[in-house]
């Protein structure tokens, strides 16, 4: 893993949470944009050494919404960026780590990106981020 990439954060309405990032906090949001395959928009926000990217679920299956219902609002998941995710999967898996996504798919920037199932990672859900195919990286 090269760095913390992001932190996921699952909301209910990332219009109703922006003021307290922007005003409350003091952060700048850096893009907002809808995921469709996972069913989210994002909003990126600028947190200094490290971002977080909001998450609201666009309809009620989406994964997100599925957490808020069972978990609340909070910390959804922490991302590790990563160069050569196909690789990086499967030495996870050769490792014994059960993945969420067998292979990488498109998610929110443009970055390809793979989670660990929380059962192999004492409870915490990890995402594998590879920006490497981006010009542009958000950081």
């Amino acid at each position: 893993m090269n760095k913390v990439d992001h932190i996921g954060i699952a909301v209910s309405s990332i219009d109703h949470v922006l003021p307290f990032y922007e005003q409350t906090l003091g952060l700048n949001v850096m893009k907002i944009e809808e995921v469709e395959t996972e069913g989210v928009k994002v909003a990126f926000i600028d947190g200094g050494n490290i971002k977080l990217e909001l998450l609201e679920p666009l309809h009620n299956e989406s994964p997100i919404a599925k957490f808020i219902e069972k978990k609340g609002e909070g910390i959804h998941h922490v991302a590790f960026g990563v160069e050569g995710i196909d690789q990086r999967i499967n030495e996870l898996r050769e490792k014994g780590v059960n993945m969420i996504n067998e292979t990488a798919k498109p998610g929110a920037g443009g970055a390809m990106v793979a989670f660990m199932h929380p059962k192999s990672s004492h409870g915490v859900l990890y995402e594998l981020c590879d920006k490497s195919n981006i010009r542009e990286d958000l950081s």
